[in-house]
């Protein structure tokens, strides 16, 4: 199986993973940086959200390039993980959250526009994803196995809220995601799932909790505590997927829903 990993802050390479630098790749949407590995004999097509550096902040990630670049080097799938601010009090700092479920009420792009492949009228295959859950099952399933194996606590299942960026969030802002059942917060995986989605591509989203949204617990996560689990993230995230993409060599996951198409 040919897996997409796109990672996020903190992690801009895959270690042990024998990756080539990353190669340009166009798409009618812009283009995208995209390294070829491999693990146990799974092909992985490795994409860092930010660059190198941090390059690009959350408001300027290309999600229709990233994900068409995916999709135009045959991903057969896509495991996502990005750092995140936990919104449920019960979720523990430096723990894992494998997320069933998704918050993205504006569906909007950075720039403003609708989050969507499906920009023009009479568009080839446009259509309306159409799905009770949005993230893969056996594609979740291979995230939380991939933790146990590699000695990491993770939750099995919660909602991931996404917020644009690049501030950080108001305490009220926060009570409300808290109050639609909202487990953790980023600002860049909403687009990610719903591109996914219209593409066809089984996508899974591991969260690790880095701090507490603002107003969660009486006193603010520190800053430096913020940046110290951002630092351990990379670790984690690496051994999970290590563990994880073994497991899919031989899967073949199915995308979440359908998408009813128009001209099919």
């Amino acid at each position: 199986m040919r897996v997409g990993v796109i990672t996020g802050t903190g992690t801009y390479a895959l270690r042990g993973f024998g990756e080539a630098a990353p190669e340009e790749v166009t798409s009618p949407y812009g283009t995208a940086l995209v390294a070829r590995g491999e693990i146990d004999g799974v092909e992985v097509l490795h994409l860092s959200r930010h660059g190198e550096g941090h390059r690009r902040l959350s408001n300027h990630v290309p999600h229709r390039a990233n994900i068409a670049a995916l999709g135009q080097l045959g991903a057969e799938g896509v495991l996502a993980v990005t750092v995140c601010g936990a919104v449920d009090p019960d979720v523990e700092l430096g723990s894992l959250i494998v997320f069933d479920d998704l918050h993205f009420l504006s569906n909007r792009l950075a720039d403003g526009s609708l989050c969507t492949f499906f920009t023009e009228p009479g568009q080839p295959r446009r259509g309306h994803w159409i799905f009770e859950r949005p993230f893969s099952e056996e594609l979740r399933s291979a995230f939380a196995a991939g933790a146990e194996a590699a000695g990491h606590h993770s939750r099995d299942g919660g909602c991931y809220g996404h917020v644009d960026g690049p501030r950080f969030n108001a305490r009220a802002e926060i009570r409300g995601l808290a109050a639609c059942g909202v487990t953790a917060v980023s600002q860049t995986a909403g687009p990610e799932a719903v591109l996914c989605g219209e593409a066809g591509l089984p996508y899974a989203l591991l969260g690790y909790a880095t701090d507490y949204a603002n107003g969660v617990m009486a006193e603010a996560t520190p800053v430096e505590r913020l940046l110290e689990l951002i630092e351990r993230s990379t670790e984690t995230f690496a051994s999970t997927l290590a563990a994880a993409l073994p497991r899919l060599a031989q899967a073949e996951p199915r995308p979440p829903g359908v998408v009813y198409r128009f001209e099919e």
